[in-house]
């Protein structure tokens, strides 16, 4: 399969684009970007230098993907965008490269970035990620896999998301958010465990069970993260998803959300 260039596109010769990937009209690709196979760069999407996409991925109009970082401790450092396989990147959203902190932004595969939506620096976001319109991440933000951020919430830098966490539209997240839950509510709280998410993935009552189990001593014993901590430990029957809880809290360096 041949790659399709619209005539009017500006595409560099130092560019690498897979085969079958379609690039629209007025869309400009930089030097040093490599495109996978069977993509599609609609009108005016523009990707900057140092940017690699996987297979499938689809870039709509006016999407800004490559440029330098936000920071001023940026000093023009060969830093990289990477996007995985089937990621979409709906019209305005701005992916920036990373800084020598980390030397990329990376995002996973089969992700959805909706319109507006803005990737600082550093960032890292796993794989089958939903950030709904207008979702706005500082730098170093991690989110990890099967997370959806409702319309134009807000995270602070250096902030984590664990996997399979749901947090409510218009949120401001300065905390971590653990695993597996709802957040919620000004300040941000915990709402309860994903439980519609976790059983659309197939997690069983009992691993659902386990989970409330482990965060009703986090969040409503009254005892303080270290005490929390070790009551699960003692208390609860090993589980994967309790020793992700408990890794998880026990990793924060900016604290977690509380009830």
């Amino acid at each position: 399969m041949s790659v399709e260039i619209h005539q009017t596109a500006l595409v560099s010769p130092k560019a690498d684009i897979g085969k079958g990937t379609k690039i629209g009209p007025y869309a400009i690709i930089n030097d040093e970007v490599v495109i996978g196979e069977n993509c599609e760069i609609h009108a005016h999407a523009y990707i900057d230098r140092y940017t690699k996409l996987g297979n499938k991925v689809r870039v709509f109009p006016s999407a800004v993907l490559g440029t330098e970082p936000q920071d001023l401790k940026f000093e023009g450092e060969k830093t990289s965008l990477e996007i995985g396989d089937n990621t979409v990147i709906r019209e305005f959203a701005m992916l920036s490269r990373g800084t020598k902190h980390t030397w990329s932004t990376n995002v996973g595969k089969n992700c959805l970035i909706m319109a507006y939506v803005h990737l600082g620096h550093d960032v890292k976001i796993g794989d089958n990620v939903i950030l709904a319109n207008g979702v706005q991440l500082a730098g170093h933000v991690e989110i990890d896999d099967y997370v959806g951020l409702g319309g134009h919430v807000l995270v602070h830098q250096f902030v984590r998301i664990g996997e399979q966490v749901f947090i409510e539209g218009l949120s401001k997240v300065k905390k971590d958010v653990p695993p597996y839950i709802l957040a919620m509510a000004v300040p941000l709280v915990y709402g309860g465990i994903n439980a519609i998410g976790l059983k659309r993935r197939g997690y069983t009552d009992d691993q659902m069970y386990a989970m409330r189990a482990a965060y009703k001593i986090y969040f409503k014993s009254g005892l303080n993260a270290t005490q929390a901590l070790e009551k699960m430990k003692t208390e609860l029957p090993p589980s994967k998803e309790v020793q992700n809880i408990i890794d998880f809290i026990g990793g924060t360096e900016r604290g977690t959300i509380r009830k």
